[in-house]
């Protein structure tokens, strides 16, 4: 025998599973953000891309404050995030904190 297996044998690539979030490149769950909207929703009806929104203007709004929150700790001349510098860093920010009233 040459060392070739037959046609009988056909071997397919498997497609890779890819999640929503890393299809969309986001760190934040889109199925957990879909879940939840399932459940607090009295919709019938979700599009396949609302989730995936939604999970990206989370995820921009949490970068934003952490963001600010690691200045504020940096103006303190911490190295760490606490409470306290992402409460000054909302407050200090208009539009933050006219959203999260």
């Amino acid at each position: 025998m040459s060392g070739r297996r037959g046609h009988c044998y056909s071997y397919r690539r498997r497609k890779c599973v890819l999640f929503r979030s890393r299809r969309t490149e986001l760190q934040f769950p889109v199925s957990q953000v879909e879940r939840l909207l399932r459940e607090s929703c009295s919709t019938q009806h979700l599009s396949p891309s609302t989730p995936v929104f939604l999970a990206g203007v989370l995820q921009y709004l949490t970068a934003n404050i952490l963001d600010l929150a690691g200045k504020e700790a940096l103006s303190n001349h911490k190295m760490r995030i606490t409470p306290e510098h992402l409460q000054r860093a909302l407050d200090r920010n208009q539009h933050l904190s006219c959203l999260l009233e």
